[in-house]
């Protein structure tokens, strides 16, 4: 398995929309409202980083997102 966090910076109140339309995309495991210069963060895992490169471009053309930032994990 691979995963990522995505850092996601939605439109002005649809924060919930796009937290909610995040949720549906199967590889997507948790995405939550925060504080700060981001509005959602999304933890994203998939079995190979073919499906995890898929899930992130669905979650960045999603309606309401303005722009994300991809901190993929590192294995030792």
């Amino acid at each position: 398995m691979t995963s990522a966090c995505v850092l996601i910076r939605a439109e002005r109140g649809k924060f919930d929309e796009v937290a909610n339309n995040l949720k549906q995309i199967p590889e997507v495991r948790k995405a939550f409202s925060v504080l700060g210069r981001y509005d959602i963060v999304v933890d994203v895992e998939a079995p190979d980083s073919k499906r995890l490169a898929h899930a992130i471009l669905k979650a960045n053309r999603l309606s309401g997102v303005v722009f994300t930032e991809t901190l993929p994990e590192v294995e030792d």
